[in-house]
């Protein structure tokens, strides 16, 4: 198990005894796992996002703060979430992490998430110019994902 697997683990498990709202200091979690504060960082990113059925606030500086609640989220209002948050460009490993993510929390199905990640793939938009790839990318993942609502 690595390190991001067991910050993850630690985290779920205080937010179960916590009953699903949980304050923790960045500074304080890198210390107890002796890694810098980027690694919480990116267990906050990648483990603990919308689709997987978190909300995460966050505070830098000297008193600051990581707040997770563990929510639940219908499906429409979990998709509208991720619509709104893919930007104006997404580069084709985070358009993956988010389609498996949604396909993990059941709110694609296996078949829509292979096409859609078929229909962002840069295999698929090899004709568009790379500069432009990640802009068509977001288009495409925004237009799937409204019609799936």
């Amino acid at each position: 198990m690595g390190i991001s697997d067991l910050i993850a683990s630690f985290i779920r498990d205080s937010l179960d005894d916590a009953d699903g709202v949980l304050e923790l200091q960045r500074s304080d979690l890198a210390e107890r796992f002796h890694c810098v504060p980027s690694q919480i960082n990116y267990v906050m990113s990648t483990r603990f996002s919308p689709e997987r059925g978190y909300i995460v606030e966050s505070r830098r500086g000297g008193g600051g703060y990581i707040r997770i609640t563990r929510v639940q989220v219908d499906r429409p209002t979990l998709l509208m979430s991720v619509i709104n948050s893919i930007g104006e460009s997404i580069d084709g490993q985070s358009a993956n992490a988010i389609v498996r993510n949604l396909a993990d929390a059941e709110a694609l199905s296996a078949e829509s998430a292979r096409l859609l990640l078929a229909a962002v793939s840069d295999a698929a938009l090899r004709s568009v110019p790379s500069v432009q790839r990640g802009a068509v990318r977001a288009d495409l993942m925004r237009q799937m994902l409204i019609h799936s609502v």
